[in-house]
This record gives C-alpha cells, sequence and structure tokens, in this order.
C-alpha cells in the first residue's frame, strides 16, 4: 500500500515539474522568445529543453518501475475447465418395417383416344361475313370517308377486311351488318349506329346522303 502512495506522490511531483517546465517555455514564447532565439538566451532556451526531456524521460522511467506492477490475483485467477469428451449416445437399432404385400392389379386395355376438332364459337351466332374483293376495281376504290362515321383510319379497317366500293356495303344483309359490326376493332357497333348501309346505297346511286346535304 505504502509502495502505491509512493508511487502517486512521485507522479505528481513530476507532473508539477513537468507544468512548471511549460509555463516558463511558455512565458519565455510570449514576452521574448524572438530575442532569446536570436540572442544570447539560447543556451537557456536549450536547457529548459533538455530538463523537459529529462523530466519526460524520469516520468517514464517511473511509470515502468516493477515495484508498481499490480500483484498477480489469488489462487492464480481463471482457469478454463478441462472438458471432458462426450460419450457417444447408446441408441437401440431401428426396427426394420414389415413389407406389404403387393397390390394385384389388373391390367386396363388402353382406349384410343377420340379425335375432337374444337371450333373457336362466333361472337354472334347468327352473324355471317360479307364477301369482300381482294383490292379494289380496277384500282379505283371508292371513297369511303363520305360515309358518315368513317373515317381515315375506319376506311384503312374496311379495306383490309375486303370491302372497298359504295355498292358492297349497299348489299349487306342483318347477319352481315352483324358480323362487321363485331368485327370492327374498337369500333363495334358503328355499321348500325351510323347506318352505313343506307348512306351506301344513297352514293352507290350518286345520291348525297342526308347527313352530307344538312352540312352543307
Amino acid at each position: 500500500m505504502f509502495k502505491e502512495w509512493g508511487f502517486l506522490l512521485t507522479e505528481i511531483w513530476v507532473l508539477l515539474a513537468l507544468a512548471a517546465l511549460i509555463g516558463l517555455i511558455a512565458g519565455w514564447l510570449i514576452w521574448g522568445g524572438r530575442k532569446a532565439e536570436t540572442g544570447a538566451d539560447a543556451d537557456e532556451v536549450r536547457r529548459l529543453r533538455a530538463e523537459l526531456d529529462r523530466a519526460k524521460v524520469l516520468n517514464r522511467a517511473g511509470m515502468n518501475d516493477p515495484l508498481n506492477d499490480i500483484p498477480p490475483m489469488e489462487g492464480g485467477g481463471y482457469v478454463r475447465p478441462t472438458l471432458k469428451p462426450a460419450e457417444p449416445l447408446k441408441t437401440a437399432p431401428a426396427p426394420v418395417p414389415a413389407l406389404a404385400p403387393e397390390p394385384i392389379t389388373t391390367p386396363v386395355p388402353p382406349v384410343a383416344p377420340v379425335a375432337q376438332t374444337l371450333e373457336p364459337a362466333p361472337t354472334n351466332p347468327a352473324s355471317r361475313k360479307p364477301a369482300g374483293l381482294s383490292a379494289a376495281r380496277d384500282g379505283l376504290p371508292d371513297d369511303l370517308t363520305k360515309i358518315k362515321g368513317i373515317g381515315p383510319k375506319m376506311e384503312k379497317l374496311c379495306n383490309g377486311l375486303g370491302f372497298w366500293h359504295y355498292d358492297q356495303i349497299a348489299d349487306w344483309t342483318a347477319d352481315e351488318i352483324a358480323w362487321v359490326d363485331d368485327n370492327l376493332e374498337g369500333f363495334k357497333g358503328r355499321v348500325t349506329r351510323d347506318a352505313w348501309v343506307d348512306q351506301a346505297k344513297a352514293l352507290a346511286k350518286n345520291d348525297t346522303p342526308a347527313f352530307v346535304r344538312r352540312k352543307d
């Protein structure tokens, strides 16, 4: 216990000496550092630096003093217990499952597959596709945009279905009108709603439809 007190007192004196030296050096740097470096006080500065270095060495020596070591723990400290090897588990042998009798199966003769042809059901069973043309007659199609409800996009759609002339549309039956109404993608029901057949009949006779006369 007294050894520890002596170490603490020594450390305090060393720290005080260090503080005093640091204070002297700081005061010298503030009030006369430049003059001491260039004049006769340079030797005093070197001496103070040597004292500071010696005090640091003494402080390190005091910290490494063997008398200041912490005494070992009583009883030798913690000792890791030795592990005993695990004993193998004694397991009973697994019972052998009894073999089940194989079932008696009667072979079944293969059944020949029945060929079936599935056709897609039409949207409207009563509808029928009108007769179409692969191209306009003599390469001169009628201007279908004169029919109310047919624009440039609708005209291309009708041409793709094979409808190029007024007389084709004028001859459509009710079943054919139903088929066209169901197959105009994005424009279903337009034939009936805009009365294409009546307008086509008038245009086929070179008559102006009533809606065009009202517009003019």
